[in-house]
C-alpha cells in the first residue's frame, strides 16, 4: 500500500512538474517514476545546461535516496559545479563533494571524490606571491586522500599535487624572508628560511635558502652561525650562482679577526 501510495506521489510531480528554485522541470510519468531514466535525462543536460541537468539528478536524490544512482547522481551534481570552473561553483563542487564522502565514505567512488575535492583548492591556488590559504587547504586535502585511500590510483595523482603544494609554499617563504633579509629583520629572515628547512626539505630552491640564511647570520654579525650554511651550498650545490657568493663570504670570515666572528 506504502509503495503504491509513494508511486502515485511520484507520477503527480511527473504530472505537475519538478520546481527547484526559479526552473520547472516537466517530466512524464515514466521518466519521474524511474531513477535510470531521471539519470539519463540530466547527463543529457549537463554540458549544455548543468543547471537544468541539476534538477534530475537531485530530483533522484530526493525521490530515491537509497538508489544507485542517487549516489551517481550526487557526484554527477558535484562535477557539473566543478566543470563550470569559476570559483564560486567551484566552492560549490566542494561542498558537494565532502558531502558524498561523509555520506559514502566506503563508496568505491569515494576516492575519485576527496581527489577531486582537493582538487577544488589547488586549481584555485594563487602564485606563491599571493596569499596561500588554498593552497594550504589543497595539501591538507591531499594529504587525507593518501591516508585514508593509499593504495588508489588518486593517491599516486595527490603524492605528486603534494610535491606540487609544498613547492609553491617553500617559495612563498622564501619571497617573504627575502624581503626581511632586504629590510635588513635578520631574525625574520632566518625564522621563514629555517620553516623552509624544517617543512620543506625537497624544495628545489635550496641553494638560495642556504645562502640567505648563511649572510643573514652573517650581516647580523654572526658569522660564526653563517658558516655551515655556506658550506652546505657549496657541498649540495657547486653549480649555483650563488656558490662563488658563499666562498667570498668564507674567505672574509677567514680574514676576519677573531673577535669579529664571534659577535
Amino acid at each position: 500500500m506504502k509503495r503504491t501510495i509513494a508511486l502515485a506521489l511520484i507520477i503527480c510531480a511527473g504530472l505537475f512538474g519538478v520546481s527547484c528554485g526559479s526552473k520547472r522541470l516537466e517530466l512524464a510519468p515514466e521518466i519521474a517514476s524511474s531513477d535510470e531514466a531521471l539519470y539519463k535525462e540530466g547527463e543529457k543536460y549537463v554540458k549544455k545546461d548543468p543547471e537544468r541537468a541539476r534538477l534530475f539528478f537531485r530530483q533522484i536524490i530526493d525521490s530515491f535516496p537509497r538508489s544507485f544512482y542517487a549516489q551517481r547522481a550526487k557526484l554527477a551534481i558535484a562535477d557539473s559545479y566543478f566543470a563550470e570552473g569559476d570559483e564560486g561553483n567551484v566552492m560549490l563542487a566542494a561542498s558537494e563533494y565532502r558531502e558524498f564522502i561523509s555520506l559514502h565514505p566506503l563508496s568505491p567512488s569515494a576516492p575519485y571524490a576527496q581527489y577531486r575535492l582537493a582538487l577544488c583548492y589547488y586549481d584555485k591556488n594563487a602564485k606563491p606571491g599571493r596569499d596561500q590559504q588554498k593552497t594550504v587547504q589543497a595539501l591538507a586535502e591531499f594529504k587525507k586522500m593518501i591516508a585514508a585511500y593509499p593504495l588508489t590510483e588518486e593517491a599516486k595523482l595527490a603524492r605528486e599535487r603534494i610535491k606540487e603544494c609544498e613547492e609553491r609554499l617553500a617559495e612563498h617563504s622564501f619571497i617573504i624572508s627575502l624581503h626581511y633579509y632586504r629590510v635588513r629583520a635578520f631574525k625574520a629572515s632566518t625564522g621563514r628560511l629555517n620553516e623552509i628547512l624544517t617543512n620543506y626539505p625537497d624544495y628545489t630552491g635550496m641553494d638560495k635558502v642556504y645562502f640567505y640564511m648563511g649572510d643573514s647570520y652573517f650581516l647580523w654579525r654572526k658569522a660564526d652561525q653563517s658558516v655551515p650554511y655556506f658550506r652546505k651550498l657549496i657541498t649540495d650545490f657547486p653549480k649555483s650562482k650563488l656558490a662563488a657568493k658563499a666562498e667570498a663570504r668564507l674567505k672574509e670570515i677567514e680574514k676576519a679577526p677573531p673577535a669579529q666572528t664571534k659577535k
